[in-house]
């Protein structure tokens, strides 16, 4: 009987003692997690290009 209780104890938990954000702080948490992501994912690819750019011309030196 462990599980059946593990699983009544969890689910009582869940929905009495848990203090759940509102729908609106989600939707504010989920925009700012995007635009954090779409930032950094424009300065790993800006360094990125950049030190690609910069070993090209490296290599061009010596071929």
């Amino acid at each position: 009987m462990g599980i059946v209780n593990y699983i009544k104890e969890s689910y009582k938990e869940l929905t009495q003692e848990v203090t759940w954000i509102s729908l609106e702080e989600a939707q504010k948490q989920t925009i700012l997690v995007v635009v954090f992501t779409v930032i950094f994912s424009l300065a790993v690819f800006i360094t990125d290009k950049t030190i690609q750019t910069m070993l090209d011309n490296l290599y061009r030196l010596f071929i």
